[in-house]
């Protein structure tokens, strides 16, 4: 079965559609996301039960926006899926938690909030897992210069240009 038909039932939950290295990527209006995963988990012919990874994202362009990038798998007809999901806000980014649905979700979620600082509302335990808890950027952010502007050993005359 193709998948084309289940999306066109979520199209109103639905951004856009698209198909980027051979897997088939949906991007989700934030307040829909639980229930388009609920959807696709629950969908009798082509139920995507297994969570194979959630991340964070931060796009730069063409504006601005942080969201998780979601990898579904259906087991038996192994068919994978990708989903993305970008916060309204870039400041303070916050997108429902998809535990409710997959206890794997939990860390995965987590490390999210640790490197990006998405809010997952309705997660039972939001904190930092691999960074210190008194650290107050989100490293993986790309907000911050690649290199100190105030160093002077380091100028492009150096190198030849």
């Amino acid at each position: 079965m193709m998948i084309e038909p289940i999306l066109a039932s979520l199209q109103d939950q639905i951004v856009k559609t698209s198909n980027s290295y051979g897997m088939t990527e949906i991007e989700v209006v934030p307040s829909e996301l639980v229930s388009v995963v609920q959807a696709l988990m629950t969908h009798p012919d082509m139920p995507f039960t297994f969570l194979t990874d959630l991340c964070g994202i931060h796009l730069l362009e063409p504006t601005p926006r942080i969201g998780i990038v979601l990898h579904l798998h259906c087991l038996q007809t192994n068919t994978r899926l990708r989903l993305k999901c970008f916060s309204e806000k870039v400041d303070s980014p916050t997108l429902p938690s998809l535990t409710s649905l997959f206890s794997g979700a939990n860390w995965m979620e987590r490390e999210a909030y640790d490197f990006y600082g998405i809010q997952f509302v309705g997660h039972p335990n939001l904190c930092r897992i691999l960074n210190e808890d008194g650290l107050t950027i989100f490293p993986m952010r790309k907000e911050y210069p690649l290199e100190d502007a105030t160093r002077q050993d380091k100028n492009d005359s150096m190198f030849g240009r």
